[in-house]
């Protein structure tokens, strides 16, 4: 063996292990999503993701650049599309209809932990991690302000009354959509959450036409 092909050895031999980011994040976001992010610690969060503290923080930043990078990865993988297909719904109805029964079926999707992570990783922050606490809000004020444009829409196009509350109707609609997480991770199997589901499209008004 020549010395220049020894040299190159040694030195492929003393490069730190590649690792698939995106694995990495999804092994992230679900410890985070069973642990929460308080109880979720550094070693813990490296042990799942088979990388050393220094490989996390250089690729990563730190603990709370995690979360919040996982936080996103979460809402991208599994809410974009049926979000957008909320959106696109022509019918208010259906849309809220088909948008709640498919929110039943992701929070107790075999793929995941049961919940959403938006409402049950962030809980318990200290108010030291502001970072966390606004980022978190605003994706709830997000799907807020989903339903409220998509009602505004309904009104403009004649299906709901004009006179339709939007703030307290949107406000209702998020908070049934948050408690429904609660309900996944108190364990009720995949038809009663449709259940209760159903009834989101029970607090529109009645249809104009």
């Amino acid at each position: 063996m020549s010395a220049n092909a020894s040299l190159s050895e040694r030195r492929c031999k003393g490069r730190p292990r590649a690792f698939d980011r995106t694995l990495a994040l999804r092994r992230a976001l679900e410890v985070f999503w069973r642990r929460g992010y308080a109880p979720a610690s550094v070693s813990e969060l490296c042990k799942a993701m088979e990388i050393n503290p220094p490989s996390l923080y250089a690729t990563f930043g730190n603990k709370a650049s995690l979360f919040l990078e996982a936080v996103n990865f979460y809402e991208e993988t599994y809410w974009k599309e049926p979000a957008r297909r909320f959106l696109d719904d022509p019918d208010i109805y259906s849309a809220v209809k088909n948008f709640f029964n498919e929110s039943a079926q992701i929070l107790l999707s075999p793929e995941t932990p049961c919940g959403c992570m938006v409402v049950l990783a962030a809980v318990n922050i200290s108010d030291e991690e502001t970072e966390i606490i606004e980022a978190v809000k605003a994706l709830r004020m997000e799907t807020k302000q989903m339903f409220s444009d998509r009602l505004r829409r309904a009104i403009k196009d004649g299906q709901i009354p004009p006179d339709t509350d939007v703030p307290a109707l949107s406000g209702a609609l998020n908070t049934m959509l948050e408690g429904l997480s609660i309900q996944a991770r108190d364990g009720l199997f995949q038809s009663e959450l449709k259940a209760i589901a159903a009834h989101a499209v029970r607090m529109l008004p009645s249809p104009l036409n």
